[in-house]
């Protein structure tokens, strides 16, 4: 005969556990806070950042990562990284990080899983398009950390979020793969206010840095820009937007010049670096030679006229789909997508607390590039062909 209380004695030997073999330093499973109290039945024998995870993997949003453009959009080669790939190696990158740290690799995981969630079609270009449509709707910059949470906190289970743990929620928020930092140190004890009020400030303005709370967020972030770095340039190599020999040789000498080789320099760095410090570091050669590297891949790649040949057209697509689903809502025509795909059964809490604008940017951010794509007029203006 099975002991019901089995569950509550396995998730306590692993949080005991976790107070015996990891780093003082790391984030404690039984530390997990949410917005709405749990019964601790809810999760089984399962720890707080595990039952994060699941919930994330389990979300519709992170469905449709398989959907979502990285780098290179509309572009027929089945080897080229998409978000979803992503995602998974920087999950790897940084929990290989944080197991020789002795941190906590179940919350590594939930906000690696989580933290491009928000990502709109067609990457950062779509990020601007659609970030320049809410600024003209006094909504605030579209800001895809931001959104992440927004999907995950407000928007996902019909506007019931998946009541995520705040430290969950907050690697996501701060995770900024592309801003520079040599060092990270958390800035610890955040509650729920804080999480709130750093949203709002990132939407006001999105240059503000916001650090995260933990080390563990701390290592996401240091990962993102890991997991993209060198493999943004194997993709740009296939598609012959650049040549190997291209790159800097200064980076070259420390990274190497294949992203396995640019994965394993700056992992072991961060490694040695980091080692029973409080907090995630570079090494002052290895941060430089990563800079020069991020600034070739901004020149060469990001701002190549070669990947940007459709944006403008995609730039109007936006601005169709927002012009239109805006006037259904307005009208309230209910045969619209947005009301049944999206505005089906979703919460009165969602809607009351969510301006029509709001409901748009949260429906299109949400898009594949493919649905997207399906939404949009078909006529020859706005035509796409590879």
């Amino acid at each position: 005969m099975s002991n019901k209380n089995t569950p509550n004695i396995i998730r306590d030997a692993l949080n005991k556990r976790e107070t015996e073999t990891m780093s003082h330093m790391a984030t404690l499973s039984s530390h997990g806070l949410r917005r709405l109290q749990e019964d601790r039945l809810k999760g089984g024998y399962r720890q707080a950042f595990s039952v994060d995870v699941d919930r994330i993997l389990h979300s519709l949003a992170y469905t449709r990562y398989i959907d979502k453009t990285q780098v290179f959009y509309l572009i027929k080669n089945d080897h080229i990284t998409h978000r979803v790939l992503h995602v998974q190696l920087v999950s790897k990158i940084a929990r290989t990080i944080g197991r020789f740290l002795g941190l906590n690799e179940d919350l590594i995981e939930a906000i690696a899983l989580g933290h491009d969630i928000g990502h709109p079609p067609f990457g950062h270009d779509g990020e601007r398009f659609l970030s320049e449509l809410c600024r003209a709707c006094n909504i605030g910059h579209f800001v895809h950390s931001v959104q992440s949470v927004q999907f995950l906190d407000s928007v996902e289970r019909k506007g019931k979020g998946w009541n995520l743990c705040l430290q969950t929620l907050d690697g996501i928020l701060c995770h900024d793969g592309e801003i520079h930092d040599q060092t990270l140190e958390p800035e610890r004890n955040k509650a729920f206010d804080k999480l709130d009020k750093e949203t709002a400030l990132k939407k006001t303005d999105p240059g503000i840095q916001l650090m995260p709370m933990t080390m563990e967020g701390c290592i996401v972030r240091m990962a993102d820009t890991i997991s993209y770095i060198g493999r943004d340039i194997e993709d740009a190599i296939r598609l012959n937007i650049i040549k190997r020999a291209d790159i800097p040789d200064e980076s070259v000498k420390l990274l190497g010049d294949t992203n396995g080789t640019i994965v394993y320099n700056l992992v072991t760095d961060i490694i040695e670096n980091s080692f029973k410090k409080n907090c995630i570091a570079f090494s002052g050669e290895m941060s430089g030679a990563l800079k020069r590297l991020k600034d070739f891949n901004l020149e060469h790649i990001y701002f190549n006229p070669k990947i940007k040949r459709h944006s403008h057209v995609i730039k109007r697509l936006f601005e169709i789909l927002f012009e239109r689903y805006l006037k259904d809502i307005e009208k309230e025509n209910h045969s619209s997508v947005i009301f049944t795909r999206f505005l089906k059964d979703m919460s009165e809490e969602y809607i009351n607390n969510h301006c029509k604008e709001e409901i748009v940017r949260d429906f299109i951010a949400g898009m594949t590039d493919q649905y997207f794509l399906r939404q949009s007029p078909q006529d020859e203006g706005l035509g796409i062909k590879d």
